[in-house]
């Protein structure tokens, strides 16, 4: 990334990263399914335990759009 560059603007695999948790089941308890992200080089995901809840822990470049969309909400 070049000097002065916007971290929040990186979607390389150089970039930043963070992750959001997302329920793995729907309210009826069919998983969902896991599409990767075509906005960031870093994507990826993995299943986590969390207090006994299975959960999907995807992982974007900060900068990526979804990610930024994943945690407005």
């Amino acid at each position: 990334m070049a000097e002065g560059s916007d971290p929040q603007q990186d979607v390389t695999y150089r970039a930043p990263v963070g992750s959001v948790d997302l329920t793995a089941f729907d309210d009826e308890g069919n998983s969902y399914e896991i599409r990767a992200c075509h906005d960031c080089l870093p994507w990826h995901a993995e299943v986590v335990m969390v207090a006994g809840e299975v959960l999907v822990r995807e992982w974007h470049a900060i900068g990526c759009p979804q990610f930024q969309e994943l945690i407005r909400h």
